[in-house]
């Protein structure tokens, strides 16, 4: 499949902890027509699962196993730089932060119909996706290691709301779906449980 290089990310304002936290909150509306910026979605990405300078990643995972992974729904205006990202369905390849193409329709509809029809998720111009292969670290911990998967994606989803309103966007939280339904749609392995959907967009 086609991979895309994704842009260095960036962080080039300066601001208080306190005042992101404070201007965080779930945004279900969104500007249908202003595609976000490949370096912003990259900045975002990283914050969410990416690896730091010295080779750790951003975010804890028990025994260091990381059971999670990140996938991305961009439509027609999905996301900009110079040219437009083609729409698609892609995988988040944090160790090369890059993008694997896995669809290359737009499915943001599909998503919002297997989440309960919540239809003002397609509005955003792009979805994360973020699911769990539970085998990756139940082998290790057993059932306990569930737990600590949802503990995992609790740090993750924070890190998109928190670098999402850093750069200026919005960001919701979906948790209501039909798994199967929602695991159709994106045709991913069969072993990656989604756990959360969360758009991302101009307010």
């Amino acid at each position: 499949m086609e991979t895309i290089k994704l842009p260095e990310y960036e962080d080039n304002k300066p601001i208080y902890f306190k005042e992101l936290l404070n201007k965080r909150h779930t945004v279900r509306s969104y500007q249908k027509n202003r595609p976000l910026n490949l370096r912003d979605l990259s900045y975002i990405l990283w914050t969410a699962y990416g690896f730091r300078k010295d080779g750790g990643r951003v975010v804890p995972s028990a025994g260091g196993l990381y059971p999670l992974d990140i996938y991305i729904a961009c439509g027609q205006i999905g996301v900009k730089e110079g040219e437009n990202m083609p729409t698609g369905l892609y995988h988040y390849l944090p160790d090369r932060h890059q993008l694997k193409t896995i669809k290359t329709n737009d499915i943001r509809r599909d998503i919002a119909r297997a989440s309960l029809s919540q239809m003002w998720m397609a509005e955003a111009p792009c979805m994360i996706i973020i699911t769990a292969e539970y085998e990756r670290i139940t082998f290790k911990y057993r059932e306990r290691g569930i737990r600590y998967a949802f503990m995992e994606a609790g740090n993750v989803s924070q890190n998109i709301f928190l670098s999402s309103f850093n750069k200026g966007l919005g960001c919701g939280i979906v948790g209501a779906f039909d798994d199967y339904a929602l695991k159709a749609v994106l045709g991913i392995k069969k072993s990656h449980e989604p756990l959360l959907v969360m758009p991302v967009g101009y307010k």
